[in-house]
């Protein structure tokens, strides 16, 4: 069915007069005319009364056949739920309903997005926020497969359909327990380390990824390794002995201040760092919602850490 020469019929039909519907749609009562005939034509069942009254004379107003009348009602429902769609969306354009669904690693969603999203939230309340919480290869997938609008990652994503682009730098340290004879010997050398208990994230983690790469520029390759799930779980094994890692500093600095783990300086190694990366599906463009989310981001670089 033809909508365009639907809508004519339904708005000649609502006003009961092919010369107002014509003017309600800014068309020629010609066209009108034409565009309802072309209808019937196309759907084999005639829609407007083209009779005489009683008495020779025309009936008041156009009159519907018992099709016409059905197609009238079905119409209604059509342009109604048109309405409601254009209103939908033009509310989600301006940011008064929908969804954003954002992908994060986990240190990143433990510590560096907490501010983002109380300040979005505060923003724009209208919009329901969704995050979802993984090592870099799962949030990389989901971003992937679309079920995620925007990420924000520890580790590099080798990926075509994904664009990554740098966010920020995030400073990492080695660290041992409390009460370890090592460390009075700072700066120590890889030697010195080799044959200690690495504990390390499983595979498909950034902070693995980067701790490796870290650890090779330093000339370390550990031997003793044990693979942990989970930032928090890796920085608490080591408080209780288990053995060192290299981690992020906003996952172990309450634990240095309360002196259940300390720092490590290894010989000959620079400030150790490593970059956030920010994350979004290549050649599909952001909802308004993402939009103004990444906005946020860039306005707003050095945000305050949630301990």
């Amino acid at each position: 069915m033809n909508l365009h020469l639907t809508r004519i019929f339904f708005h000649v039909a609502q006003q009961r007069s092919f010369s107002r519907g014509a003017e309600s749609l800014s068309i020629s009562q010609s066209a009108a005319s034409k565009g309802v005939r072309e209808l019937e034509q196309q759907l084999n069942v005639p829609l407007i009364e083209r009779g005489v009254g009683q008495g020779g004379r025309r009936s008041r107003g156009l009159q519907l056949t018992e099709g016409g009348q059905a197609l009238f009602e079905h119409a209604r429902g059509i342009f109604a739920l048109e309405r409601a769609a254009a209103d939908d969306l033009r509310a989600r354009a301006e940011l008064r309903r929908g969804e954003l669904t954002l992908g994060a690693s986990t240190t990143v969603a433990a510590y560096w997005l907490p501010f983002y999203l109380a300040r979005y939230a505060r923003d724009y309340p209208a919009i329901q926020l969704h995050v979802a919480v993984g090592n870099t290869h799962f949030i990389a997938q989901g971003l992937a497969d679309c079920r995620m609008d925007l990420a924000l990652v520890e580790g590099s994503v080798d990926d075509p359909g994904i664009t990554s682009r740098y966010w920020r730098d995030e400073a990492l340290v080695v660290i041992c327990p409390g009460h370890y004879p090592l460390a009075t010997r700072s700066p120590l050398t890889p030697d010195m380390l080799g044959d200690e208990t690495w504990l390390i994230r499983e595979p498909g983690s950034g902070t693995r990824e980067v701790t490796q790469q870290l650890l090779k520029k330093s000339g370390l390759e550990p031997i003793h390794q044990t693979e942990m799930g989970s930032n928090e779980g890796i920085a608490r094994a080591v408080a209780g002995g288990l053995g060192v890692a290299m981690l992020p500093w906003v996952a172990v600095q309450d634990l240095v201040a309360l002196g259940k783990v300390q720092t490590l300086e290894l010989a000959g190694a620079a400030t150790l760092r490593r970059p956030l990366f920010r994350l979004n599906r290549t050649g599909r463009p952001l909802s308004p919602a993402a939009h103004a989310f990444s906005a946020l981001l860039d306005e707003i670089r050095e945000a305050p850490l949630i301990p």
